[in-house]
């Protein structure tokens, strides 16, 4: 009997790891970054600085079509995007608290592919040059 009851016991520590590590909670889910304060700052930032997409498309199409193209086409599609990421802002703005978007804070957007184009991003443009890396031959060495 103190066999068979050793026997079970080990079995049951055994069951119990074996089916606590298939169910293990995923510890960082794909969705996990997006919550409300993470919808809330994107609501903020689009309704603050959308307007920075005026001078971006402005200097992006200078680049690839000159500056005639740039006062014209490049400014009316900035005012465009601003427009679009105000409308996004406010709309996220009321609705932070509440998860919207396929059951979830994620961005409303199309995708998050990021077209230049067509398709914006997550947060609005920075002005000026920025460079993410923090090596270089000019980096101070610390």
């Amino acid at each position: 009997m103190k066999k068979l009851s050793l026997v079970l016991v080990t079995l049951g520590i055994v069951g119990y790891s074996v089916i606590g590590s298939v169910t293990a909670d995923i510890q960082d889910p794909p969705a996990g970054r997006y919550g409300k304060v993470r919808k809330l700052s994107r609501a903020v930032s689009n309704v603050i600085y959308g307007i920075t997409e005026v001078p971006n498309q402005w200097t992006r199409v200078n680049n690839a079509e000159g500056g005639t193209a740039a006062a014209s086409y490049g400014t009316v599609n900035g005012a465009v995007r601003t427009v679009r990421r105000l409308g996004y802002g406010i709309y996220e703005l009321f609705t932070f608290p509440f998860p919207t978007y396929k059951s979830g804070y994620r961005v409303p957007y199309t995708s998050n592919y990021i077209n230049p184009e067509t398709g914006i991003n997550e947060f609005p443009p920075e002005l000026g040059f920025m460079s993410d890396a923090e090596y270089g031959r000019n980096a101070p060495t610390f």
